[in-house]
């Protein structure tokens, strides 16, 4: 088991704790800018929380190449 699949696990057994986290991170930024990136600070923190409950969108995987024609037989 990798890393990040310990990490995964640790993120999705405590995912209450995560979005706390996320929350109280956020109030801190919102705190220490006087608010003024608030609205940023809202993305930002809704982003995280995706990726750690694992809802975030993926973006959509381009098909592999094509393979090279084979050279004519002589």
């Amino acid at each position: 088991m990798g890393f990040l699949d310990t990490l995964k696990g640790l993120v999705s057994k405590n995912a209450d704790k995560v979005d706390t986290a996320i929350e109280k991170a956020g109030d801190i930024v919102d705190q220490k800018t006087q608010g003024k990136y608030a609205g940023a600070v809202d993305k930002v923190q809704e982003a995280a929380k995706k990726a750690a409950d694992g809802t975030q969108e993926q973006p959509p995987q381009a098909p592999p190449p094509a393979a090279p024609p084979a050279p004519p037989a002589t």
